[in-house]
């Protein structure tokens, strides 16, 4: 951890602001999705199944063009939001938009799961005592779905931590503004003689990941726990 420099810590804070502003924005998103998915019947389902997975199928770099060309300051969308104040194209909140982009497919997909694994008998029975549909989904569905929602959380945050080619193809890796850990392990590597840094920024990076996938597996058990009225 010594041969970590400023900008480097820098880097892991900026890449930990950024991956918890992707799931407090995304997750609410994928949960919708998630349901319409999985409990809807209408005829763009298809369409919506596609382009909820084209960004684990697209290259990384080609989504993150893709962003530039919609919101970019001379973007179609981006052009027009700038006069209202608001900017993606190399800022961090367009690195959160890119991580939170490419994690949305690893948010939703448990999720998804979690709700169709539910008794549907469970929800019609509370539809026949006359709980709503709100009531129904907050009461009954999400609950018994948390442990898919927490999943995908923590899964989701994971991936927005890790996210490299469409954060540096839409916002560059601008020290202190948008440089990232992987945008710090790259620029590492390509330099001679930090290949300490690299290492240690790598084990940062590892130390991450694991943590979010132990942390998923927790989660998930105590939602289970919590959902079967469980305690401890």
């Amino acid at each position: 951890m010594s041969a970590l420099t400023p900008d480097d810590l820098q880097a892991v804070l900026l890449s930990l602001r950024v991956a918890l502003a992707a799931i407090v924005v995304g997750l609410p998103i994928a949960v919708a999705v998630a349901v319409a998915q999985a409990r809807g019947r209408f005829a763009a389902r298809v369409v919506l199944d596609a382009l909820v997975t084209l960004p684990l199928v697209l290259p990384p770099v080609a989504t993150g063009f893709f962003l530039l060309l919609l919101l970019g300051r001379r973007g179609l969308v981006g052009a027009w939001l700038e006069t209202v104040g608001i900017v993606f194209a190399f800022d961090w909140t367009g690195a959160a938009l890119a991580a939170g982009v490419m994690a949305f497919p690893l948010m939703v997909r448990p999720i998804r799961l979690a709700i169709e694994a539910t008794d549907r008998e469970v929800d019609e029975v509370a539809r026949t005592l006359g709980a709503g549909p709100l009531t129904r989904f907050f009461r009954i569905t999400l609950p018994l779905a948390a442990p898919g929602v927490a999943a995908g959380a923590i899964l989701g945050f994971a991936k927005a931590v890790g996210e490299f080619g469409a954060t540096i193809t839409f916002v560059a890796a601008i020290p202190g503004e948008t440089l990232t850990l992987p945008s710090a392990i790259y620029a590492a590597t390509q330099s001679p003689g930090a290949e300490a840094r690299a290492v240690a920024l790598c084990a940062v990076a590892a130390a991450i990941a694991v943590v979010a996938v132990l942390a998923s597996d927790a989660a998930g058990r105590w939602a289970a726990r919590a959902a079967r009225g469980e305690k401890g």
